[in-house]
C-alpha cells in the first residue's frame, strides 16, 4: 500500500505573514506564504537578499512567531511547540553560530551539551563528523582561526552533533571558496542519501539551485513558484537566444537588443548577449536582426535565471 502523501511533508507553511517595524515604518517580510518541503529531498529556497529567506527559516524553527498563518515542522506546530521543534530540527544560521575563542573540539562539546548528547555517544559521532567535514586534523585549533569554508563545515558539524530528521541551512555557501562550496554540497547529499535527512537550504545563487531536487522561488516575501528545476526551465525552451555582432560593443549590442520587439530581457554574458523573449512573441531572432546590422542569433538552452526573470 502506498504511503499517505501527507506523511511525506516534513515542513509546511500555510498563509504565513510576518511584518517588522523599522524607523516608524512597517516592512512586510513574508506575504501569505504557502510552502511544502517533502521528506528525503533537498529543497532550495532561492531568492535575492531581502527576499525573506532568513525570516522564513527562523519562523520554521520557532525562533520567530508569524503574524498570521500556521507552520508545522515534523508534525509539530512551530509556534505552540517551539521548544520541541528546536530540539528535533537542525538549524545553521548564516553566521555559523560558532564560538571563535573556543577550539573545534570545544565547540563540538558545547553543542553536544546543548543538544543533550550522551557522553557515551560522542566519540563515535565526533569521529564521523570530523571525517565527513575533513576537520579531523584541526580539532585543537581555535574556531576563529579557521578559513571561511572550514568555519562553515564546523558550523554544520555542530548542527549535526545530534542527527536531525530535518536540516535548515541559511545560505551556507556565502563567502565560501568554490572548493568548499563543492564539499558542502557533497556533505548535504551524503546526509540525504545515508541518513535519510531532509534539507531546506537557502541561497541567492541560482547556479546552486540546479543542484536541488526541488526549488522555491521567493521574491519580496512572495512565492513565485515551487517545483523541480526542470519544471521551471521547460516553459522557456524556444524563448532563449544568444546574440553576437562583430564591430559592435557588447554594451551597444545589449541596448539595441533590449529595445527590439518581443524582447523581455537582455544581459551581457561573456562575448554575447543573452536574450529572454516574451511569452508568445513571434520571430524574436528576426526582430533582433532588423534592429542590429550583422548580428547572429542562435537558440540556447534555458537556465533558472531565465525562469526567475520571466516570472518577475
Amino acid at each position: 500500500m502506498s504511503e499517505d502523501p501527507a506523511a511525506q511533508v516534513v515542513l509546511e507553511l500555510r498563509g504565513v505573514r510576518k511584518q517588522f517595524a523599522s524607523g516608524g515604518r512597517t516592512l512586510a517580510a513574508l506575504r501569505g506564504v504557502d510552502l511544502m518541503v517533502r521528506r528525503g529531498r533537498v529543497t532550495g529556497l532561492i531568492g535575492p537578499d531581502g527576499a525573506g529567506k532568513t525570516t522564513l527559516m527562523r519562523l520554521s524553527v520557532g525562533l520567530l512567531e508569524p503574524d498570521e498563518g500556521r507552520i508545522t515542522a515534523l508534525g509539530r506546530d512551530s509556534t505552540r511547540e517551539s521548544l520541541a521543534v528546536q530540539a528535533s530540527v537542525g538549524y545553521m544560521p548564516q553566521r555559523f553560530g560558532l564560538y571563535e575563542d573556543l577550539t573545534v573540539q570545544e565547540n563540538l562539546d558545547l553543542y553536544a551539551d546543548l543538544q543533550g548528547v550522551a557522553p557515551a555517544e560522542r566519540a563515535g559521532r565526533y569521529a564521523e563528523l570530523m571525517h565527513m567535514t575533513g576537520l579531523a586534523r584541526f580539532t585543537g585549533r581555535l574556531a576563529g582561526r579557521l578559513s571561511g569554508g572550514m568555519k562553515q563545515k564546523l558550523g554544520l558539524a555542530c548542527t549535526l552533533v545530534r542527527p536531525p530528521l530535518l536540516l535548515l541551512l541559511d545560505e551556507p555557501t556565502v563567502g565560501v571558496d568554490p572548493v568548499s562550496r563543492r564539499e558542502l554540497w557533497q556533505i548535504v547529499y551524503r546526509l540525504v542519501r545515508e541518513q535519510s535527512m531532509t534539507v531546506l537550504l537557502s541561497t541567492a545563487y541560482l547556479d546552486e539551485a540546479e543542484r536541488c531536487d526541488d526549488i522555491v522561488l521567493l521574491h519580496e516575501g512572495e512565492i513565485l513558484g515551487q517545483g523541480r528545476p526542470e519544471e521551471f526551465r521547460a516553459p522557456l525552451r524556444g524563448r532563449i537566444f544568444a546574440a553576437r555582432a562583430s564591430g559592435c560593443s557588447k554594451r551597444a549590442l545589449q541596448k539595441a537588443v533590449a529595445a527590439a520587439p518581443g524582447v523581455l530581457d537582455a544581459v551581457i554574458q561573456a562575448d554575447r548577449v543573452r536574450v529572454v523573449a516574451r511569452a508568445g512573441a513571434a520571430d524574436v531572432p528576426g526582430s533582433i536582426a532588423a534592429a542590429v546590422d550583422g548580428v547572429s542569433v542562435e537558440a540556447v538552452e534555458p537556465r533558472l535565471e531565465d525562469a526567475f526573470v520571466s516570472r518577475l
